[in-house]
Order: C-alpha cells, then sequence, then structure tokens
C-alpha cells in the first residue's frame, strides 16, 4: 500500500506530522509512505505550485494525504503559478470529482456552536459536492466594454455526464446505512428557478433517481439550503450539489459543529487500486499562515481525513473507525485547542489521540 503525502504551506507539516504519528502507530503492514512538495513551497523550491515529480508520485500511489495550500508571499504570482492551483490541479489531473464532506456534531462540543445546542446536537450529514465542473473550471477571462467599462466573466456549465457520475456518488452515499450510518435520503441543492445549467442539474438527477428506488429523493433551491442548515440542519442526510454551491455549504455546515478545524474531506474518482477506490483526503481548512509555527493548528481534521482514507481506498474500515473513536473520546474528555477555546498545542492533541486510540 503505498500513500502519497502532500503536507504543503502554513499549518500543513504541522498538522500532517500528527497525522503521520497516528499513522505509523497502526503498524499496518507492507505501507510505504512517500512525501512531496506542493503549493507555495512547491513553488520556492521549483518554480511551480505542482511540480510534474509530485504529480507522478501521487499517480503512481493508492492514495494521498494532503495538508494545506497557501501562503502570502505568492498572492501577487500569475494566477496560474499560486499556490491554491495545486490542489485544483491535482483534482483535475487525478480525475478526481466527487468530494465527501461530512459534518457531525461531536458530543459535548454543542456550546461551541454558533447554533443552540438542541439544534446543533441534531448534526450528521455528508455533503457530496462535484469537483470538475462549475464556474471553477469553466471558461473565464476579463475584457473592457466598449464604453470602457471593466468586465470579468466566470462561466457556469455542467454536460449530463458529469452531473449523472455525481449523481450516482450521492445516491450510493445515501445507501452507506451499515457502514456509515447515512439514512438513506439524498438532498439535490441547485438554483432551478433562475440557472439553466441547474435545471439541466435537477432533470438528470431525478432520471438517476430510476435506479435507486431505495433512496428518499428531495430537491432545495441553495438559498434555502443555506437557511435549513442553520434553522433544522437535522432534516438532511446526504446532499449532493454542485462546486460552487457545495464549497459554501459545506463550510457553512464546519461552523454549524463547532469549528472548521473538525472537518476531514475525501476526494474520489472512479479509478480503483488493489484495495479501494483512489482518492485525495485533506481538511476543508486553510493553511492559517498567521498560527503556523506557533503550534496552535488543531490536526484533528487532518487526523479524520486519515481515517476517510483508511476507509475508502485502504478498505480498511476497522482501523478507520478506531480513529475517530479516538478523537471523539480526546474532545469528550476535554481536549481542546485554541479554535475549540482551549489552550491544547498541536503534538499534545496528536498525543490526546494516540493514548486513546
Amino acid at each position: 500500500m503505498k500513500i502519497a503525502c502532500l503536507p504543503g504551506d502554513g499549518i500543513g507539516p504541522e498538522i500532517m506530522a500528527e497525522a503521520r504519528r497516528v499513522l505509523e502507530a497502526l503498524d499496518l503492514p507492507g505501507l510505504t509512505l512517500f512525501e512531496g512538495d506542493v503549493g507555495g513551497s512547491a513553488y520556492k523550491k521549483h518554480g511551480h505550485p505542482l511540480p510534474p515529480e509530485t504529480l507522478d508520485m501521487t499517480k503512481a500511489a493508492d492514495a494521498v494525504l494532503f495538508g494545506a495550500v497557501g501562503d502570502p508571499d505568492c498572492d501577487n504570482l500569475e494566477r496560474h503559478l499560486r499556490p491554491e492551483q495545486a490542489i485544483l490541479g491535482l483534482r483535475s489531473e487525478l480525475g478526481l470529482f466527487a468530494n465527501l464532506r461530512p459534518a457531525t456534531m461531536f458530543p459535548g462540543l454543542e456550546g461551541l456552536s454558533g447554533l443552540r445546542p438542541e439544534i446543533a446536537g441534531q448534526i450528521d450529514l455528508l455533503i457530496v459536492r462535484e469537483l470538475n465542473g462549475d464556474v471553477y473550471f469553466g471558461e473565464k477571462g476579463s475584457r473592457v466594454l466598449e464604453d470602457g467599462r471593466r468586465q470579468g466573466y466566470d462561466i457556469m456549465s455542467y454536460a449530463e455526464d458529469e452531473v449523472r457520475r455525481i449523481a450516482h456518488a450521492g445516491f450510493r452515499a445515501a445507501q452507506g446505512r451499515a457502514k456509515e450510518g447515512r439514512k438513506g435520503k439524498l438532498c439535490s441543492v441547485d438554483k432551478a428557478n433562475v440557472l439553466e445549467t441547474s435545471q439541466l442539474w435537477r432533470d438528470v438527477v431525478i432520471e438517476t433517481h430510476a435506479e435507486y428506488p431505495d433512496v428518499e429523493l428531495t430537491h432545495m433551491y441553495v438559498d434555502n439550503a443555506a437557511m435549513q442548515l442553520v434553522r433544522a440542519p437535522g432534516q438532511f442526510d446526504v446532499i449532493v450539489t454542485g462546486n460552487l454551491f457545495g464549497d459554501i455549504l459545506s463550510d457553512q455546515a464546519s461552523m454549524c459543529v463547532g469549528s472548521i478545524g473538525l472537518l476531514a474531506s475525501a476526494s474520489l474518482g472512479e479509478r480503483q487500486t488493489d484495495y479501494g477506490t483512489f482518492g485525495l483526503y485533506e481538511p476543508i481548512h486553510g493553511s492559517a499562515p498567521d498560527i503556523a509555527g506557533t503550534g496552535k493548528a488543531n490536526p484533528m481534521a487532518m487526523i479524520l481525513s486519515l481515517a476517510m482514507l483508511l476507509r475508502h481506498s485502504l478498505g480498511l474500515e476497522d482501523q478507520a473507525v478506531r480513529i475517530e473513536a479516538a478523537v471523539s473520546k480526546a474532545l469528550e474528555d476535554g481536549v481542546r485547542g485554541g479554535d475549540l477555546g482551549g489552550s491544547a498545542r498541536t503534538t499534545e492533541v496528536g498525543d490526546a489521540v494516540l493514548a486513546r486510540l
């Protein structure tokens, strides 16, 4: 089993170190780890945020564990050389079109949510976000109009096959009752009342639903979905949506559970390895350069991303559950980083998870 580890920028190396400690504690036979440069640190060393040797390493691996990218020193570079292009490039080059972002309220953290505790305690949902289309990958540019006004544009578009494959991912996720505790309910989020792209999205999701009669399908406009996430989040089981809407809603969901430092993610494609589905796993937070090197970063989302890697790409469900249980127990016992109002340092959080593992 081969895992490519890409620490990246800012707090990336610090949280990656804690995830690797947990992985090494499992003592899995036949596991090899490789480490590569990515993001701003890669640009400074190689002149590009995603060097060819790093891309080759990921293609040869069974899974990728990714830290974070983002470096203020690179803000004035041309867009294609900025650190963030590394993750976009990996998603595209590796064919990763389905982003799974679970949001669950850990027992004892209800008071840290911006929602009332009795509402926050209901949260147990999964957002399935399409990754390879929408405005992020559509035609984009800027120009000066005939009257002298400047104009920027980004084209939102989806082809039906792109919608159908993410719809399948959403329906399959909603069927995951046994292993991942889902309830068999899928809510498709769009803006079909005003966007032709969303109308196609809705039509294709409805067509695909015929193959999953055991899943309950509902539809919701994105503005209403954002409201419902804070009004009654317990109504959601699995949400499937496009790239732009999914980016926003998953960050909103993270604050509903108390901290973005607790949310992991998996980016999956169609490629199968000898052990499972090839994927890239990362916390949904950024590189947080303002606290890099201070020991204040919370590594729990990175460690939970490792659990998702073991589950989806290596087929090691028991080990994934062990890690998730260790994180949950550490939180229940009061282990808190700064993002959760505590004082535990990055390595101390890692120590606490390892002790409970």
